[in-house]
């Protein structure tokens, strides 16, 4: 094996190492460094509230509750989700969410970032259809998701709108293309699809 054989296969093993643990280690990092955010900011707020609920160690710093946070940010997150059920609170909600709605400069970024998200997980899930879609050449398929079953109000009556996500990305393309550039694929979860898409297709399908 020449140097250059065995260098490339060193950068081979790098590249595959870095896919394994990137993910792992971010997740990871993303979610102690929440924790940790409210871990050190509730002993300061508890101790003006309850002062004798926090002591000192002997350098005079306010001694931690590890774990504290996990567990405010998990019950905070479930008291919005019950709270914002209530008819009541659900109506003030719904104010608020009319006021952003309407106001200039925040209208862009709320209204974009509600629409996302609940295209994902909320009442108005539109990321549910997926499809392959040819938006390049005869026999080049993407996997996509169709948001619109119909592109009539840009004068495109026999056209869908499809979301087409990029790999190892949050962003992704929009296309309005002729129904028949689509194949549904009924067989496939669009959890499976999303994943296969992100991933760069490694993932396995029958995970």
């Amino acid at each position: 094996m020449t140097i250059r054989e065995f260098l490339k296969r060193l950068l081979q093993f790098f590249f595959q190492g870095l896919i394994v643990l990137a993910p792992i280690g971010i997740t990871s990092w993303v979610v102690i460094s929440l924790f940790n955010v409210v871990d050190d900011i509730l002993p300061n707020i508890v101790r003006t509230l309850a002062p004798s609920l926090i002591k000192r160690d002997a350098e005079g710093n306010l001694i931690r509750l590890p774990g504290l946070g996990f567990i405010v940010v998990i019950s905070l997150v479930l008291l919005v989700g019950w709270l914002s059920s209530l008819f009541a609170v659900g109506r003030l909600v719904a104010l608020l969410d009319t006021v952003l709605e309407k106001t200039p400069g925040i209208k862009f970024i709320y209204s974009s970032v509600k629409d996302f998200l609940e295209a994902f997980a909320g009442n108005k899930k539109k990321f549910d259809k997926p499809v392959l879609v040819n938006v390049d050449a005869a026999d080049i398929w993407r996997i996509g998701f169709i948001t619109q079953q119909s592109s009539a109000d840009f004068g495109l009556e026999d056209h869908v709108t499809v979301y087409v996500p990029h790999s190892y990305a949050i962003s992704g393309i929009t296309y309005m293309v002729p129904k028949d550039h689509v194949k549904p694929l009924p067989n496939i979860s669009a959890s499976d699809a999303m994943k296969y898409t992100v991933s760069g297709g490694v993932t396995d399908m029958h995970d």
